[in-house]
């Protein structure tokens, strides 16, 4: 038993989908295990730090769960995985880190106590298991599925029905069904799953705390609020006494059942708790990590969501910090901290600072990215609305000043929709939008987004002739450049709407909205030739199904 406990204290951690037995030796490896994330294509690096115990990670998609190994009586299942890591001699361990570099599959090993037996079906549990993992991180997730579910099958006849090793089994397929949100099928695996493994390490086990952050994930995913937040309490309780409560896995769950207590209501528990997870991370170490800066973002939009601005922008302006100092401005990640520090000061009224930070993102973009990529239209876009509220804050004191302002974001917002426009056309013509839910999900969002920055734009554009109208009270009037700005918001969300692909989205059907009872609203000030009878008519209807159908999104968004 000592042997044992001295062994899990130094053993390499490992994750989900492997099934590749693990060297249980003194002298810890160095491996570095890819680990899937919500994204198939997700990647994440990690390194470890022997003999402290503690680990530093990030990513560049979403979390995912590292598993924590704890020494079990003779075999050590690895989080809700089914590797089995035994210490019994040298010619064992040597077979078991040979498999664990890929130099080949190995058949599990019958040990002197009988814990792990070999047959053909844990034989081709391990196959189907390396075969699944290895589909899933490919996307190809009909065969994944396949292979994960004659894992199952196979565990159960190898090594029994209620056998950690079919917890395992069923964590994996669980995973996939989480992935690809089909929830109803995930659910029973992670219960069944959660249940032998509490049945046979008892409740209190390190390896239940794990199957219950997982299946809070879950539940969390289909806002089973209070679901999710029993599962993270009770995970949250094991971590804490087995890990201590200094771990950077218990901030993990600390974190999320935060997420939980704030989509509940419940805004000061979640708040103590999110800033506990992130002064864990930054006392390990992990301040400037993909993991930490995600909480403290997280952090911000409560603040914000809040109404309290100065703590969201002090909160913001250390994540610039930090950025800037571990990456400089050569970087988007830098770009994209500053922006949001900048949105911050403009809705602050602090206009001159704002207009400054989004000036430097655009000239780092334009350094980064093609000229007529939709993140430089998006960033015009901002440019353009803190000049047009420099505009409002002239117009008392300043016309020409204002006006000024007005042809500054003009130019700004025409460019904007010139960029948006070409994306849309693009990715219509290469007809990757039609293709549907099966066109790949970064071509998904460049859709939505550009339709969102054109509507956007366009719906500026014609508040921006408006509003240049009213300053020029001397002159004629001319509702000519508004209408036909607002007129065409309508014309591009009908062209592009029809491709369900990207108008099936709240914000552009929010914005579309806006552009509707814009015109409308303008349309009765000045009176237009254009919008009259059957015309007025139809689109009034329409704003009452838009309302409708976006009312549902706007509850749960507040």
């Amino acid at each position: 038993m000592m042997f044992l406990r001295q062994a899990a204290a130094n053993l390499v951690r490992r994750i989900r989908f492997s099934t590749s037995p693990t060297a249980m030796s003194s002298t810890p490896t160095r491996s570095v295990f890819p680990i899937p994330s919500l994204s198939i294509a997700g990647k994440m690096k990690l390194s470890y730090k022997f003999g402290s115990g503690d680990y530093t990670w990030s990513m560049n998609q979403m979390n995912h769960y590292l598993w924590i190994v704890i020494c079990g009586n003779a075999a050590i299942i690895l989080g809700i995985n089914a590797n089995p890591v035994f210490a019994k001699d040298i010619s064992t361990e040597s077979s078991f880190e040979s498999s664990a570099e890929g130099d080949g599959i190995i058949g599990l090993r019958k040990v002197e106590d009988g814990s792990v037996i070999s047959n053909i079906h844990t034989s081709k549990w391990r196959i189907f298991t390396d075969n699944g993992r290895d589909f899933f991180l490919q996307g190809k997730i009909e065969e994944a599925e396949k292979l994960f579910l004659s894992a199952i099958q196979e565990a159960r006849e190898g090594f029994g029905e209620r056998d950690p090793h079919v917890a395992s089994a069923c964590n994996n397929l669980a995973e996939l069904y989480r992935v690809t949100k089909a929830f109803h099928k995930a659910e029973p695996l992670f219960l069944e799953a959660t249940d032998i493994l509490e049945e046979s390490f008892g409740p209190e086990d390190i390896r239940v705390g794990a199957a219950l952050h997982n299946l809070g994930q879950l539940y969390l995913l289909q806002r089973k609020l209070e679901e999710a937040r029993v599962c993270y309490e009770r995970s949250l309780k094991i971590k804490g006494r087995v890990l201590g409560y200094g771990h950077t896995d218990y901030s993990d769950t600390m974190y999320h059942l935060g997420m939980v207590l704030y989509l509940q209501g419940k805004e000061k528990d979640s708040e103590a708790l999110i800033q506990d997870s992130i002064r864990i991370l930054e006392e390990g170490g992990q301040g400037e990590s993909y993991v930490c800066i995600k909480r403290i973002r997280y952090l911000a939009q409560i603040y914000l969501k809040s109404n309290r601005p100065t703590e969201a922008e002090n909160v913001q302006r250390k994540i610039l910090h930090i950025m800037e100092l571990s990456k400089g401005w050569n970087s988007l990640d830098t770009i994209i901290a500053a922006e949001g520090l900048a949105m911050t000061l403009q809705s602050a009224e602090n206009l001159k600072e704002a207009q400054e930070l989004f000036e430097r993102c655009l000239d780092a973009r334009k350094m980064l990215l093609p000229e007529d990529h939709i993140q430089i239209g998006a960033n015009m876009l901002h440019i353009a609305r803190v000049a047009m509220l420099n505009c409002n804050r002239l117009r008392k004191l300043d016309i020409s000043g204002a006006i000024s302002e007005l042809e500054k974001a003009k130019d700004l917002l025409e460019n904007s929709i010139r960029i948006a426009q070409r994306v849309l056309d693009k990715l219509i013509k290469q007809k990757v939008i039609t293709k549907g839910y099966g066109a790949p999900g970064e071509t998904r969002r460049d859709g939505r987004v550009a339709l969102l920055i054109l509507l956007q734009s366009l719906d500026a554009l014609g508040h921006l002739e408006i509003t240049k109208q009213e300053l020029q009270e001397s002159q004629e009037h001319s509702p000519v450049e508004a209408e036909r700005a607002l007129f065409q918001c309508i014309s591009a969300y009908r062209e592009f709407g029809a491709e369900r692909l990207i108008s099936d989205f709240p914000e552009v059907k929010g914005q579309y909205l806006s552009c509707l009872k814009r015109l409308i609203s303008y349309s009765s000030t000045v009176g237009t030739q254009r919008l009259k009878g059957e015309t007025l008519q139809e689109l009034e209807d329409e704003i009452k199904h838009l309302e409708v159908e976006i009312s549902p999104y706007r509850k749960q968004k507040n």
